[in-house]
């Protein structure tokens, strides 16, 4: 990881309401390098997905902007492929056909085995060969995630974003597709912003950790770099003693430099893996 080739500069986003502009995000800063891992973390509202979207093109940004490879971001992309927490699978297309149908978007004048090949490599990434004739409804939550992260690699993407993509699934099946991405992250080398609200897959996952403040007007309040070696065993890094500095340094910025002030009368959930007690439910944050 050598050359930084995503930056976000002084970004800024306004959303129109009936009482005036709203200003999600404000002064944005971010340098990433080829190859890194970055996730974003915060709590509900700070603005994370707003700036996935702005780098994925989805929104323009108000002030300041995104430069890719000296490229200014003005419009979605295939180097830049997104995962959702939904799937988004085409339900009426198989397995294969939803990640084929990506294929002959970006890698046009291929031969019908060029792409027959291309399709079946992502999925053998994944491990999801075995169901290409599948439908949608007819394969697990975990599996339908496994497709749309095929789908988007695909597309032979510079910048991998992911937003919450493990967010909807059960604890042991986001456990396996944390090792399966670590794995393809390894593999392919490519750039990876991911939004979680999962601290323990931040620091697993990372290189780095930016952690945004609170909105309105939402920006970078601190960012951590994770130096634990690679390649990372959740079992082996459990009694870590840096793994646990870096999760209690996340921690410390949720819930004590960026309280969330909660509603009078609201309900704090107790099962939070934000709060460092695995759930599969891990959106408390």
């Amino acid at each position: 990881m050598t050359s930084k080739h995503l930056e976000l500069t002084q970004v800024g986003i306004d959303f129109p309401t009936p009482k005036g502009p709203f200003t999600a995000l404000c002064d944005v800063n971010l340098k990433i390098e080829k190859g890194e891992f970055v996730s974003l973390i915060g709590h509900s509202g700070c603005g994370k997905s707003t700036v996935l979207n702005i780098v994925a093109g989805l929104h323009q940004a108000t002030t300041g902007g995104v430069i890719l490879d000296n490229a200014e971001v003005k419009e979605p992309g295939p180097e830049r492929a997104v995962v959702f927490q939904n799937h988004s699978l085409l339900p009426w297309l198989s397995v294969y056909k939803n990640v084929e149908l990506a294929v002959k978007q970006t890698l046009r004048g291929k031969s019908k085995k060029e792409i027959r090949d291309w399709v079946m490599h992502n999925l053998e990434l994944v491990h999801m060969t075995h169901a290409t004739d599948k439908l949608p409804s007819e394969i697990s939550g975990g599996m339908k995630q496994r497709v749309g992260i095929a789908r988007a690699l695909a597309m032979e993407p510079k910048v991998l974003l992911m937003d919450e993509p493990f967010g909807a699934l059960d604890a042991l099946t986001r456990a396996h597709l944390q090792d399966s991405l670590m794995d393809i992250h390894a593999d392919l080398g490519n750039t990876v912003i991911m939004i979680t609200h999962d601290v323990d897959e931040a620091v697993l996952l990372s290189d780095r950790i930016v952690m945004m403040t609170n909105g309105p007007a939402a920006t970078v309040g601190e960012i951590l770099d994770i130096k634990l070696p690679r390649p990372r065993n959740r079992l082996a890094l459990a009694d870590n003693p840096e793994y646990n500095h870096y999760r209690h340094e996340v921690l410390t910025f949720l819930y004590e430099k960026q309280k969330k002030i909660e509603p009078v009368g609201s309900k704090k959930s107790t099962k939070s893996s934000v709060a460092g007690k695995p759930d599969s439910k891990s959106d408390a944050a």
